[in-house]
């Protein structure tokens, strides 16, 4: 769970007051090594690299004359960036785009860039999309094996990386295993936060059943969401041991906003992909 001091500063579980006219100092940043170095995780040497994706589905500014305009865009924070950016605070900052003028969708891109690039202390990529590109956004789901109707008694709801294992004497496979039953909790409000999670690999076979219990075990769970994915990276790595992976989780979106966390120690190479729970 990341420190309660900085998330203390956020305005997570507090009565926010909805400030419609620019205001980048709602930001709230949260370093990311107050999670990282329970688990052992140094920020001068990832063992991971990957992006945090954002999809923000109500972004709305008021052009040159007073028009609104209405857009949908998403956000790329590499993991590498020493913070992540608390969600309620994004989400009031890009409700205060809703009465402020710009004069062209750049100089929106470039405000956005400029101000979570300094939130997260490092680059970030914005794409803002009009409503006609974003429809290109199909729903689907993760190219992988699905474990879900695995039968499998489950009694354990925090993490429990014990029941990971991998046949370490089999031949070396790769494959992509995914779940829709991955749920965490907020760490300041406890509210629920739903997820799917692929994990995709080369290795020694991963048992299977293990692997269910192990994501279900999340369900009590209370961390921010890029946390979680980092502590299953981790996890699946020590108990597992393959040669490739990457962790891949996709949340549903809370306030017009979705976050989904990717790490690997391969090649970053995120898709554009968009749950149908999303």
């Amino acid at each position: 769970m990341a420190d309660n001091n900085s998330a203390g500063l956020s305005p997570l579980g507090k009565k926010s007051e909805y400030v419609s006219v620019y205001t980048p100092s709602l930001l709230c940043p949260i370093p990311r090594h107050e999670s990282r170095t329970p688990l052992g995780i140094k920020s001068d040497s990832l063992p991971f690299s990957g992006v945090d994706l954002w999809t923000g589905y109500e972004l709305s500014w008021l052009d040159g004359q007073g028009k609104p305009q209405v857009a949908v865009a998403q956000f790329q924070f590499p993991c590498s960036n020493p913070n992540l950016v608390e969600s309620k605070s994004f989400k009031l900052y890009l409700n205060s785009f809703n009465q402020t003028r710009f004069n062209s969708l750049q100089e929106v891109v470039q405000t956005l860039e400029s101000d979570l690039g300094i939130a997260s202390a490092g680059p970030v990529s914005v794409e803002v999309m009009p409503l006609s590109k974003a429809e290109q956004l199909h729903l689907g789901h993760f190219p992988a094996e699905s474990i879900d109707e695995l039968d499998v008694s489950i009694n354990a709801y925090q993490p429990a990386p014990a029941f990971l294992s991998a046949d370490q004497q089999a031949s070396i496979v790769k494959e992509s295993l995914c779940s829709n039953l991955l749920k965490t909790n907020c760490p300041v409000t406890g509210q629920p936060d739903w997820a799917s999670v692929l994990v995709s690999y080369r290795g020694c076979p991963i048992e299977r059943a293990g692997l269910l219990r192990y994501i279900v075990s999340f369900r009590e769970h209370q961390d921010f969401h890029e946390n979680c994915v980092e502590r299953m990276f981790v996890d699946i790595m020590k108990y597992c041991q393959p040669e490739e992976l990457t962790v891949y989780a996709r949340y549903t979106r809370r306030g017009g906003l979705d976050i989904n966390p990717y790490r690997t120690n391969g090649v970053v190479d995120v898709s554009d992909l968009r749950l149908v729970r999303q």
